[in-house]
């Protein structure tokens, strides 16, 4: 199989280059080239902007695929430039669209691909939605060969997963830890959340490659455990030695609170929300696929490669002191009553 991967470098592609190479696929990638050092000898590299399409489409003179994939492609404006550059050039398009986009409130925390897709919260979920919207319209009407895919809360060894961090990252939630200050955990950490390590979900993502049953389908791919946010900071701090001290805050306050633009529609559009997802469709496309990473065991890999990789420990002073003000000004308001 040739695939050409729009990205190919990020936490969920990553994994899926070292997949596809392992396996003795032809491997081609566009992007600008600053991770390409991490991927397996062997991938063919374009650096390139994929926005310049006029100089995208000189590089791909004369190539055909049999899969292509952006991982990178917001919405309908991104699409309408794929479409240009790979119309009657691949036989398979992947778009990587996100289980945020179903509706919030959910009717049904049990969620499929036939949950309604509606987030009033957050623009990158509406923005998938039409980047949905637009290809299914294009699969109707021209036959254009797509496939989109939902992940969740994908993660890698690089990063370990939390509900709220600042911009550099979830660095700074672990040392907080380190050091005995308390957590901030959003509502009371009860609500439901699912995670994917990178490496599960490539491996159902390179089942769907090149399979003619996942022409003109939505599929999620996401893991099968479900735990509480309480399960997941508390495995964290397992894995870090200490014992954990939360900080529970409304989940509505700390949207309104954040001190950086966007990351609260992130909360409420998303991890505000209880999940439980329902893999039967990626099962039946992908006969015998299984999540194989357990949460404890990637949470204790992404902390062993963390502190032995210096440029993973991105410490953020301004998400700290933040913190530190959102519990200094709940505890004084408590004082109050």
């Amino acid at each position: 199989m040739k695939a050409l991967l729009i990205g190919g470098t990020g936490t969920i592609s990553t994994e899926i280059s070292r997949k596809l190479i392992e396996d003795g696929h032809e491997l081609w990638l566009i992007n600008r080239g600053s991770r390409n050092g991490e991927l397996p000898e062997g991938a063919h590299t374009i650096v390139a902007d994929i926005n310049d399409e006029e100089r995208i489409a000189a590089l791909l003179a004369g190539q055909e695929f049999d899969v292509t994939a952006d991982f990178i492609a917001y919405g309908p404006e991104q699409l309408k430039r794929d479409y240009r550059l790979f119309r009657g050039k691949t036989r398979q398009f992947i778009y990587i669209s996100s289980a945020s986009a179903y509706q919030k409130p959910l009717s049904d925390y049990r969620i499929t691909e036939g949950t309604p897709l509606a987030n009033p919260y957050w623009e990158y979920s509406r923005d998938k939605i039409a980047g949905e919207d637009y290809l299914m319209k294009l699969y109707r009407e021209e036959g254009f060969p797509v496939t989109i895919v939902r992940p969740s809360h994908t993660y890698c060894k690089r990063s370990v997963p939390v509900g709220l961090h600042g911009k550099n990252g979830s660095f700074q939630v672990l040392k907080r830890m380190l050091e005995g200050k308390r957590v901030i955990i959003h509502g009371d950490g009860t609500s439901l959340w699912t995670l994917t390590h990178s490496r599960d979900f490539a491996r159902a993502f390179v089942g769907l490659m090149g399979n003619i049953h996942a022409i003109g389908e939505a599929v999620q791919i996401t893991g099968d455990e479900t735990l509480t946010w309480n399960q997941i900071y508390q495995t964290i701090a397992q894995a870090l030695g200490v014992v954990l001290k939360p900080c529970y805050v409304s989940s509505m306050f700390l949207a309104a609170a954040c001190y950086y633009e966007g990351a609260g529609d992130g909360l409420l559009g998303d991890k505000a929300h209880s999940v439980v997802f329902c893999n039967d469709k990626l099962k039946r496309l992908v006969p015998g696929f299984h999540a194989e990473v357990r949460f404890d065991q990637g949470v204790r890999e992404a902390i062993e490669y963390i502190f032995s990789h210096p440029e993973c420990q991105k410490e953020d002073p301004e998400f700290d002191a933040w913190c530190d003000r959102v519990i200094q000004v709940q505890e004084e308001a408590l004082k109050k009553f």
